[in-house]
Parts: structure tokens; C-alpha cells; sequence
């Protein structure tokens, strides 16, 4: 099945992965954050790169697009905000003691959350940190907010919500409810044996949608934190979430996504095809469009479950999906975005083939598609990584540096640090951590144990290859069986 129907101009020139996609509200505008630890602004009119974001010490994680001002989180452990005009720093938003996984920006306010197992809530204007939520007993993953004015007013819970409620979820398998004026914890949502991994809340109902590793996701009221439905028919983690006209869309590491009941939780449809995990979805106008980690992005009408269109080009898995008029953006971890022409999806059988165009911020003329490095090449590396519930391959990278559910790895010169998210660990678990040089099997390079509570870092030198092994072992069960994780190549 083909591609868009015509080809369309693409902008990018980011020297590593594009973690993520912003779309401004009024459609203008398009922000990625990038591996190569910059941000770029792009215009939807012409494709040309409005301005180029640079400041970050690391790798720009999360990014949020208003009509007025941009906004990014990093690796760095900091937050910025950029003025959308000139590209120039107005703030850095500094606190977080670990890497920033993701920010929000509601009713004037800052949210973001962290490795660092706290969430926080920010002055937009005076750069000034207003409370630290801290009670995760691991990482804190992902976050949603509800203003005010969306939660009912029965006297026994409007002082407590007065100031809005934070939901966020965690690496520790719960998800917590905020209150954001006073910073106190208002109900831990406790049910998933995984790690929470995505969210989505429907605010006037006051009920929040959690997805995990555990393979299900839960329905949740949180004013009261009780469980209300809990949606069991995945067979692999729960990566993302979509609530549109009370059904959630799921896409998860069984290479699924399936529609729900959003008041039931009763399966209405499933939509296949894709060859690796879902990574992304979007909902727009009667078509789902759905990211993979085999490097296409789909669109399948919404009502019957029908693959209308793949849209073929990127080289690695697409990590994030913005629909706006009549054109999809795909960004994905090689470096690129793609903008695909998706007019016709509703009646028309689809084109027979289309590519996208790529373009520099030097100007909008038609390029030749970048080289990737292959694996054996000077310089680069090959990952190969394993779910390590699941045990199934999570892709392959030629890059420098990779990032994946396992966490992240950067590499330099003959030095190699693994920084490990223990998102498929429970609670109770360790992980044994461990790094051979491959030309000798009996000659350990590097370990690293107890990540299971924590998360943490592993650096491995190694001149031509290094595989890695790993093992999880519970409280007094000791320890368990040693699986490939994941082998290294230079």
C-alpha cells in the first residue's frame, strides 16, 4: 500500500533523533526536540526553520508549542522557554536533579516531571519553582492536569481542588493525584503490577485512563482514587493512549491498537498490521493514524478498523504523530520529519506510492535523503535491545546514541554509558546488570546491580564489541535466570 498522495516538503536538519513534535494552537508553527540536544521552530506555511533553539547541555526530551512561546525539557535536568519570534532563552526552569521527562503547560502554569522521582509545578513568567510533588518511589514518567473549573464543586473536595488537581504516573506501578495549591498527595492510584507508562484524563468525568507494562489499562476516579474498569486483552505494555468521543485508543508492544468502551471498558475493535510495537496514535476526523517501531505510520478508518494508507520513509521508529488541515507529520528517531498529504483517506482508495521531499533550514529546494551509518562503519553503533518482559527485539539503531523502553545509551569515543529506566521492573525487583567483552566471554568489563529500585548508570569501555546480559531476581527468590538483553557493536 502506498504513501500520501503527493509529496509534500519535509523539514529537518536535526543531527540526531527527534524525541518529539509540537504543534502550535494555531497551526502555524512546528517544534521538535532533538538527541542533538537542540530545538527547531518550522513554519507550516513554507517549511522553512524559523529558528533554531540551542542552550541545552543534553538531549531535549519533551517540547510544548504555544502561540507565543516554546517550551523544552532536557537531559540536563533543566526547562527553557523561547520566544517563538526570535528564538531567544527567556527563562531555564532549574530544580529537577535528574533528567526532565516531560513538561505541561495549563492555566499559566509549568508541570513537568523527572527521573528524579518528583514532579513540579512552575511560575511560567518569574522562572520560579511554586510546589514539588514528591512520593514516587521511582521515576516519574508521565502527567496531566485538570483545571479548576472541570471538577465538581460538592463542598467536601472543593478546597482540596481549588487549585487544580496533577495526575501524574510512575515507574513504581502507581499513578498519584495531586492537589496542586497545597502540593499534598490526594489519592495514590494502586492496581498496575508495571510500570506506568502513558495517561489520559477525562476531566469533566474526573476519571483518569492509565496504561502499563502490565499489559492493561485502568479506569480510575480521582477524586475518590477508586478503580472503576480495568481493560485486559493486550498481551504486551501499554505505550500510549487516545480518548476521543468517550472511547480510548491504545497502542501497545503487541503491535495493536485496540478501541474501548471508555464507560464499559468493553473491546469495540482492534486495529493490526503493524510489525513492531505501536509507539504513537493520533485521532483526526474519522482517521486513526497510528507510529510504529517498523518505521511507518498508518492510517486506518476509525468506524470499520479498515487500513486505508501506510506511509513509508523514515528509516527507525517514528516517536511521535501531529495531524493538522490536511497533512500528517511523523517524526521519527532518524533525525527526520515528514510531512504526508492525507486528503482522499475517507473515500478514495489510496495512491499508489509517494515520498516525501526533505529539506534543510537553508532553504526549502529538494535533498537527497541523508545515510545512515551502517553498523560496521567507523563510528557507529549497532543496539539491538530486548523488552526484558517480553523479550522481544525493540529495533536497531546505526546512531550514536539510542533511546528505547529499556532507557537510553550514549556513546563516545571507547567509552559506552548505559542509563537504565527500570520500567518493566516491579517494585519489589532487582536487576543484575552485567557487560563481557565479547572477544573474551570470561572477562567481565563492567556491572551494575540494584537498578530496580532506583534506575542508574552503567559505563562499559570497550574497544570493538560489548554484550550485555541481565537478570531479575525478587526479595528473597534470588536470582534469576540471565537473559541477552541487548549486544553493542562498533
Amino acid at each position: 500500500m502506498g504513501g500520501g498522495r503527493s509529496a509534500l516538503r519535509v523539514c529537518a536538519d536535526h543531527r540526531g533523533g527527534i524525541n518529539w513534535l509540537s504543534l502550535s494552537p494555531d497551526g502555524q508553527r512546528l517544534l521538535t526536540g532533538s538527541e542533538d540536544g537542540t530545538a527547531r521552530l518550522w513554519s507550516t506555511a513554507d517549511g522553512q526553520c524559523c529558528a533554531l533553539l540551542q542552550g541545552h547541555e543534553s538531549y531535549v526530551t519533551f517540547c510544548q508549542l504555544e502561540d507565543e512561546a516554546a517550551f523544552t525539557c532536557s537531559a540536563d535536568c533543566t526547562i527553557r522557554r523561547w520566544d517563538v519570534l526570535t528564538g531567544q532563552c527567556l527563562q531555564v526552569y532549574r530544580g529537577h536533579t535528574s533528567i526532565v521527562n516531560r513538561i505541561l503547560v495549563a492555566n499559566n502554569q509549568l508541570f513537568s516531571s523527572s527521573y528524579d522521582r518528583t514532579a513540579r509545578v512552575w511560575s511560567v513568567d518569574e522562572g520560579q519553582m511554586c510546589q514539588e510533588f514528591r512520593g514516587h518511589r521511582n521515576c516519574v514518567l508521565t502527567l496531566a492536569y485538570s483545571v479548576p473549573w472541570d471538577l465538581p464543586g460538592a463542598s467536601c473536595v472543593e478546597e482540596a481542588v481549588a487549585g487544580g488537581l496533577l495526575v501524574t504516573g510512575s515507574t513504581d506501578g502507581t499513578a498519584k493525584v495531586w492537589q496542586v495549591a497545597s502540593g499534598c498527595c490526594h489519592q495514590t492510584l494502586r492496581g498496575h503490577t508495571g510500570a506506568v507508562l502513558c495517561l489520559v484524563l477525562d476531566a469533566p468525568g474526573h476519571t483518569a485512563f492509565t496504561g502499563s507494562t502490565d499489559a492493561t489499562i485502568r479506569a480510575w476516579d480521582i477524586l475518590s482514587g477508586e478503580q472503576l474498569r480495568v481493560f485486559r486483552e493486550h498481551q504486551g505494555s501499554v505505550i500510549c493512549l487516545e480518548l476521543v468521543n468517550r472511547l480510548v485508543y491504545s497502542g501497545s508492544a503487541d503491535k495493536t491498537v485496540k478501541c474501548w468502551l471508555a464507560d464499559t471498558g468493553e473491546r469495540v475493535r482492534t486495529f493490526t498490521a503493524h510489525r513492531r510495537s505501536v509507539s504513537a496514535l493520533k485521532y483526526h476526523a474519522g482517521t486513526l493514524f497510528t507510529g510504529s517501531g517498523d518505521a511507518c505510520a498508518r492510517a486506518f478508518d476509525a468506524q470499520s478498523g479498515e487500513l486505508r494508507r501506510v506511509f513509508r520513509g523514515h528509516a527507525f521508529i517514528i516517536n511521535c504523530l501531529q495531524v493538522h488541515g490536511q497533512v500528517l507529520y511523523t517524526a521519527s528517531h532518524d533525525g527526520a520529519l515528514r510531512l504526508w498529504d492525507v486528503r482522499g483517506l475517507r473515500g478514495t482508495p489510496p495512491p499508489t506510492r509517494s515520498l516525501s521531499r526533505l529539506f534543510s533550514n537553508k532553504g526549502c529546494r529538494r535533498t537527497a535523503p541523508r545515510r545512515h551509518p551502517q553498523p560496521h562503519e567507523a563510528g557507529s553503533l549497532l543496539l539491538r535491545g530486548r523488552d526484558f518482559t517480553e523479550a522481544t527485539e525493540i529495533g536497531c539503531f546505526g546512531k550514536l546514541s539510542s533511546r528505547g523502553p529499556w532507557g537510553e545509551l550514549k556513546y563516545t569515543a571507547c567509552e559506552l554509558k548505559v542509563l537504565l529506566c527500570p520500567l518493566v521492573l516491579q517494585t519489589e525487583s532487582q536487576l543484575l546488570f552485567g557487560a563481557w567483552d565479547s572477544r573474551n566471554p570470561g572477562q567481565r568489563a563492567a556491572s551494575h546491580t540494584g537498578l530496580g529500585g532506583l534506575g542508574g548508570d552503567l559505563w562499559v569501555r570497550c574497544r570493538v564489541m560489548a554484550s550485555v546480559t541481565g537478570a531479575v531476581s525478587g526479595r528473597g527468590r534470588g536470582q534469576g535466570e540471565r537473559k541477552p538483553l541487548f549486544s553493542l557493536c562498533r
